[in-house]
């Protein structure tokens, strides 16, 4: 019951965003384009191939505020059991409640909460909510934005954390000999404007 109480709580406050964030006339909606944009991630390991995987399914939004910049905000998040690594025999340990426990907590989230930018400068840096297994952390981010058209976007970006500040890896799996800490994870995504 307590995952299912999890996916419902990300679905009503992504509605509820959706909803505001629609409602408000000042802003600039734009969704991810999920045909043509990947999130992948990568954790090293000692003496062997680094684990490298991508995630299959996503999904976000950013609304922009051009008047004032007081309600901009960027959504994103990953289905953790859609991912395919490199390892293909460990995948069902990684999404095994060892490591992200996909069952009990089926979706990773960053929030950007809100953030202020340059509309004419091609690089954002803010500070976002990353919430992974039930447990938030504030990380920083940075962005590049490259500006196709007026009404599609690319968004590159680069984040890392502990994977053991989230728990990603308990038991034998926490020590960081083998299978090192930190986690990157990088995003190459366009957005179109709704």
């Amino acid at each position: 019951m307590n995952w299912q109480g999890n996916i419902l709580k990300v679905v009503i406050s992504l509605f509820l965003i959706f909803l505001y964030c629609k409602q408000s006339i000042a802003n600039d909606f734009w969704i991810i384009d999920k045909d043509i944009s990947n999130i992948e991630f990568e954790v090293p390991v000692l003496f062997a191939n680094n684990v490298i995987g991508n995630f299959n399914e996503f999904d976000g939004f950013v609304s922009l505020d051009f008047s004032n910049q007081n309600n901009n905000k960027a959504l994103i998040n990953v289905r953790i059991d859609s991912l395919d690594i490199n390892y293909k025999r460990y995948k069902d340990l990684v999404i095994s409640d060892i490591f992200f426990d996909a069952k009990k907590f089926p979706l990773g989230l960053i929030d950007t909460k809100n953030f202020k930018f340059n509309y004419e400068d091609n690089s954002i840096n803010l500070i976002g909510e990353l919430t992974i297994k039930g447990k938030s952390q504030n990380i920083p981010i940075d962005i590049e934005v490259i500006k196709l058209t007026s009404e599609l976007v690319q968004v590159k970006s680069e984040i890392s954390f502990s994977r053991n500040d989230f728990e990603i890896g308990i038991g034998n799996w926490k020590n960081t000999t083998f299978l090192k800490d930190k986690i990157k994870i990088k995003a190459n995504i366009f957005l179109f404007k709704e």
